[in-house]
């Protein structure tokens, strides 16, 4: 598989973890500090015109004074200037002109306009007005909704904690590190069937996704609020074979062409059924303004002595300024105007982010400025704050990701940078420097004052305002930022830091996870310098590649392998200017372990193959159409998530580059793929072999994350074969060229008039389908999703595992034969629902018909080999296992298995499977499942309404199933929880594992729209004061939040904290949320009427007193509670005997139950313990199935 796409290995995100949706997310690193979304970019003043990407691309390419790291532009560009002459300037180019520089090159389909600016102190700014859909209000600082593309899928995966959709959510771990389910289980979102992009599950960490998803922002709340206020019809949530109203595929919610997250490029990846809660809220309309600010400096500049340092600084600039003192200041102004904000901390940069209503945007830039002009950093935070850090790392270290990078990094030389401990903890910021007598407050100031300087950075801000108000702004606020004249920090000297004897080895690595997985990695020059010709991406497209004669074909027909990633993910940790990294991970099976070295001699022989033939230029020609395409037809992403990747570029790319440096493939010179490719030789590749199987064999210890290993040559017989002159392997060859890249970008006409929302065109006993004609975005391209609906799924936990097994396997069956649509931006997803299988596909839609068609005769002739059966059944033991093992999703699992009646928890799944199957019982339910069914479909986009039929037309043809018998449930029925606080108390499964999670649920009921808005609103009022007191004050850990819950149709709200048995007990937790809630009370009804109605405008119908009552009616003495804890291991924990849920544990080798905690005396007289939840369940009443509509 392919990994190429810039992303940030987080260290956890305070509001939203911000996710590139619909890039693939490939990196372990980057320390994503506070957990704040804030947004941070960098420019300079030029005016821009619409370029037609790569022509315009190669004209401006040959300019000797622009230099790849956008530091010296040249004469083109022009410093701002200040006070008179910029108005001066602004008179000429007349009040309303919006023109931006002609240098920049952009995509015809981008409406923006872009200028470059260079302020006097030598902060580089790029501006960024999108007056696309302003109706001539260029100049009205209010806020605009318009209807801009979201990022669909991938954003409400990773932001919305509402309840309320029908897929499942577990994968097959296919990455070398399993590639986790985290992407399913991180999120609160309770049934949240948008996906999970396979690429995202290497940043399998939660600080990456699981804040993401599980801290819904003012901005998704918000915007949620409006759509749904504005926007939602009527839903009916039974599916049979006459219905006439719409369905759960919340086609009045979707945009055009939201974002699937990339979801094809995952191949084996599919959602498990009978996992996720219903948490997912509607698009929206609007549209924030954003800014990022990139430092250009990161970890390699901590000192020896204070490891951590600049990871600690990003954090601690939050913490009030000279101006703006308070502590929590800008978060709360964000909070109160639907916005968020961010921060992480790479090699070599650091990044900051936000975004804000417009009307509030200028303000937001003052007080964020501030960071960077005057930041206050009191000596009595700093010890408050390094506990945050400090339960950043404690979360991290559970992480196989972060192990397995921190290894890599120990390899280096002695004294590299990459040898270095980015993360920082209490141990290296607190405990040590008092025993060394370190001034840690003097010594973080110093950094500030040495690296936080104007020349280093890149500022990017965006908004609807015009550039001349853009740079007007920025010129007066950012020009305050001190330059200290010296040099900036460089490491290129530094170079072949893994040229050492230690690196050509064999590593064998004992995982957290169930997981088999071989990592072969190269140390290479770094490779930044031919950003034009992208060697890297070149090979990664070959070595990544899933078609005949492939690597990955090849070793999936051995059964011997399910997934594989080659490249480089361009992070600080895998390229910066010291050296760039190739790795190819490979998830093995069971088998493949046996033969890891006749893997990675397969591996070896492809690498020879590409090395004999050398480049072609028909390859990368065909890569290179594949980006043009993407980027002539990009689609606009969200403005936070852009202004960070621009302001990184800026960095990195010259002035013409900066939107295309790090997408296009803009010259071939095989001179230059040649030379990277030549060094991918086995003599200097490094090793990794991560299984359970290495347990008792490692008798290595990682300092920092205590990760065992060992450290071996390999083997002579494979070595004297490496060293020889080898035979290729005839199986192995290039890819054949590629049939379904898209050469008709034409517009197709409109058959039907024009609507707003999809509507019904279908409707049959055998499924029904809904329709919409793209009149909005223009573009070449279509968005089909099918939903083929079964009561068989939900019968048994036996029943659940068989369509996982199913939908895994028919994933693995498609992988190799859709692999060519996949990398023609055709993206693809099978995903197994609660309640029945979802088919998505979206990209061009000249060939998207021939994608859909093959996936659906695979389904209709679906079968399975002995062989590939057993290895998929293998692999999702492993699933479930890591699944379980982490302790946030297996609160959510226990949560759902109290509320949701009928339902299979994971741990129901996971015995199910332990007990065994058959390949003849899984053919025999899938017989059964495709011989009954309803059909639902929506198509969107540059597709006619006949075209549309036919989707549906073909799979009821090919699959000639009857309807079904009667209407059936879509979602599970939920219980009325008793009145009281209610405590279930659970021990964690890792027992390496020291976090614990602790969540407090409020209950409401069936409520309407209004109530659930009134809800979404208090949650709004919470958030901010809950971060404030719970982590800044209380510090009790990094994951604090408050969530409004729609759990299958049923209203409620909740506050999570993650924190760690080693420093509280989860019955303490408990009751400072409490606490919490009960000052928050008092705050609520101190709220002044003008704050209160600046979050408000747009929902005029409430009152102060309305949102007051609510949340007592809630908290009241008839409250309906439920507390859930996974409990840790630590030393504030003490393993006791606790009440096992009925089978023995084999420890956390072998999950097989649920041990129940008792309840000590701290709540013991003021909670009904849950000690077993189908007998606590099992006398409570049903509440009737519901769905908040109206």
């Amino acid at each position: 598989m392919l990994r190429r796409v810039t992303v940030a290995a987080v260290c956890a995100t305070r509001r939203k973890l911000w996710c590139e949706a619909g890039r693939e997310l490939a990196a372990l690193w980057r320390i994503e500090a506070r957990g704040r979304c804030e947004d941070s970019a960098a420019t300079r003043p030029f005016p821009i015109l619409t370029m037609p990407g790569r022509n315009k691309a190669k004209s401006t390419c040959s300019c000797p004074d622009r230099q790849p790291n956008g530091q010296d532009l040249g004469e083109s560009g022009r410093v701002a200037r200040l006070g008179a002459d910029e108005s001066e300037e602004e008179g000429r180019r007349g009040p309303v002109s919006n023109v931006g520089d002609p240098e920049i090159v952009k995509s015809p389909s981008d409406p923006k306009q872009y200028r470059y600016i260079k302020l006097r102190n030598g902060l580089q700014a790029l501006l960024i007005s999108d007056l696309s859909n302003v109706e001539g209000k260029m100049g009205d600082a209010t806020d605009d909704e318009e209807e801009e593309e979201e990022e669909e899928e991938e954003e409400e995966d990773d932001d919305d904690d509402d309840d309320d959709d029908e897929d499942s959510g577990a994968e097959i771990e296919d990455d070398e590190e399993g590639f986790d389910d985290e992407d399913e289980f991180d999120d609160d979102d309770e049934h949240d069937d948008d996906d999970l992009d396979t690429e995202d599950n290497e940043l399998e960490e939660l600080e990456e996704r699981a804040e993401a998803r599980k801290k819904t922002t003012e901005k998704q709340q918000l915007q949620s609020l409006f759509l749904l206020l504005s926007k939602l019809t009527d839903r009916l949530w039974f599916k049979s074979t006459y219905t006439k109203m719409s369905s759960t595929l919340l086609v009045e919610t979707r945009k055009l062409y939201g974002v699937v997250g990339a979801e094809s490029r995952s191949a084996p990846l599919q959602h498990l059924a009978g996992w996720q809660e219903e948490e997912q809220q509607g698009e929206t309309d609007t549209v924030l303004s954003a800014a990022a600010l990139c430092v250009g400096v990161g970890s390699f500049a901590d000192p020896d002595d204070l490891p951590g340092l600049a990871h600690f600084l990003e954090h601690m600039v939050f913490m009030g300024s000279l101006k703006y003192p308070d502590e929590n200041g800008f978060d709360a102004f964000l909070k109160k105007h639907g916005g968020s904000d961010n921060a992480s901390t790479d090699c070599e940069r650091t990044v900051f982010q936000f975004d804000v209503q417009r009307k509030y945007f200028k303000e937001a830039l003052d007080r964020w400025a501030q960071f960077f002009i005057h930041p206050l950093m009191i000596r009595d935070a700093i010890d408050r704050e390094v506990e945050a850090v400090d339960s950043e790392y404690q979360l991290a270290r559970p992480s196989d990701a972060n192990r397995k990078e921190m290894l890599f990094g120990s390899l280096a030389r002695p004294g590299h940078p990459m040898g270095k401990f980015f993360w920082g903890n209490a141990e290296t910021l607190k405990h040590e420097p008092k025993r060394n007598n370190i001034d840690t407050h003097a010594r973080l100031r110093e950094f500030w004052m040495h690296y936080y300087s104007a020349h280093y950075m890149t500022l990017v801000v965006q908004s609807k305002e015009t550039l001349d108000t853009l740079e007007k702004w920025v010129t007066e606020i950012f020009s305050q930022i001190p330059n200290n004249g010296l040099p900036k920090p460089n490491f290129g000297h530094l170079t072949d830091p893994f040229d050492t004897p230690a690196f050509n080895k064999l590593y064998r690595v004992v995982p957290i996870r169930k997981i088999h997985a071989l990592t072969i990695t190269w140390a290479l020059p770094p490779q930044q310098q031919h950003y034009r010709v992208k060697p890297l991406h070149y090979i990664s497209w070959l070595v990544g590649h899933e078609g005949k004669g492939s690597i990955l074909s090849y070793l999936r027909k051995k059964c011997w392998a399910l997934a594989l990633f080659g490249g480089n993910g361009e992070t600080g940790f895998e390229q910066n200017s010291t050296y760039s990294v190739f790795s190819i991970s490979i998830t093995l099976t069971d088998e493949g372990y046996e033969h890891f070295y006749e893997v990675a001699h397969t591996v070896f022989q492809y690498l020879k193959m590409l090395q004999k033939l050398g480049p072609e230029k028909r390859i990368f020609e065909e890569i290179q159409k594949i980006e043009d395409n993407e980027f002539h037809y990009q689609e606009q992403t969200d403005p936070v998530e852009y202004v960070e990747n621009m302001c990184e570029n800026m960095q990195l790319y010259p002035l013409q580059d900066f939107l295309t440096g790090d997408q296009l493939l803009f010259e071939y010179k095989p001179e230059v793929i040649a030379e990277a490719l030549n060094q991918l030789v086995p003599q200097k590749a490094n090793l990794v072999l991560l299984s359970g199987a290495n347990e008792g064999k490692c008798d290595l210890k990682e300092k920092w994350f205590g990760t065992q290993y060992s450290m071996e040559d390999i083997e002579n017989s494979w070595a004297e074969l490496w060293e020889s002159n080898f035979e290729l392997n005839p199986d192995l060859h290039l890819p054949a060229e590629n049939k379904y890249i898209a050469t008709d970008f034409m517009l197709k006409a409109f058959d039907c008039p024009e609507t707003e929302y999809p509507v019904k065109i279908v409707n049959t006993p055998q499924g029904c389908l809904w329709y919409k004609k793209d009149n909005k975005f223009k573009i070449p391209k279509a968005y089909i999703r099918f939903h083929l609906i079964s009561p068989l799924i939900q019968k048994s936990a036996a029943n659940v595992v068989l369509f996982d097994i199913f939908v895994n396997i028919l994933t693995h069956n498609l992988a190799e034969p859709a692999y060519e649509a996949d990398v023609a931006q055709l993206e693809y997803k099978l995903v197994a629902g609660e309640h029945g299988l979802i088919i998505r596909v979206k990209g061009f839609n000249h060939k998207l018909p021939l994608l859909f068609q093959l996936i659906i005769d695979y389904l209709a002739e679906f079968n399975s080999t002995p062989a590939v059966f057993t290895m998929i059944t293998e692999q999702l033991k492993k699933t479930y296992f890591n699944i379980l093992i982490k302790p946030e999703t297996l609160a959510k699992d226990v949560r759902l298995l109290i509320l949701e009646y009928a339902r299979w928890s994971m741990i129901d799944k996971y015995r199910a499977l332990m007990d065994g199957l058959s390949l003849e019982s899984l053919l025999s339910f899938v017989r059964e499942l495709k011989s009954q069914l309803f059909v639902e479909g929506l198509v969107q986009g540059n597709v006619t309404s006949t075209e549309s039929m036919d989707f549906l037309k073909y799979v009821v043809d090919k699959l000639n199933f009857m309807p079904l018998e009667q209407e059936m449930p879509v979602q599970f029925q939920v219980v009325e929880l008793p009145s009281g606080h209610h405590l279930c108390k659970v021990r964690a499964l890792n027992k390496g594992d020291a976090n614990s999670e602790v969540t407090v649920y409020y209950q409401s009921g069936a409520r309407s729209l209004k109530e659930y808005t009134l809800m979404e609103l208090l949650v709004m009022h919470m958030e901010e004061p809950c971060f404030d007191f719970l982590r800044t004050k209380q510090t009790l850990g990094y994951h604090v939040y408050p969530t409004c819950r729609n759990t299958s149709g049923i209203l409620g709200f909740s506050v999570t904290v993650g924190t760690q048995a080693t420093k509280y007990n989860s019955e303490v937790v408990d009751k400072k949320i409490e606490e919490f809630l009960s000052s928050f009370e008092e705050k609520i009804e101190n709220l002044t009427e003008d704050a209160f109605n600046t979050q408000i405008e747009a929902l005029k119908s409430f009152s102060k007193s309305d949102l007051v009552n609510w949340f007592k009616a809630h908290r009241g003495p008839g409250s309906k509670m439920l507390s859930v804890h996974v409990v840790g291991f630590g030393k504030y924990e003490p393993e006791e005997d606790g009440t096992p849920s009925g089978e023995d544990s084999n420890s956390s080798c072998e999950v097989m139950q649920l041990t129940y905690l008792p309840t000590s005396p701290l709540l013991a007289d003021c909670t009904i313990p849950v000690i077993d939840i189908r007998a606590f369940t099992s006398r409570l009443n049903l509440l009737p199935y519901h769905k908040i509509v109206k």
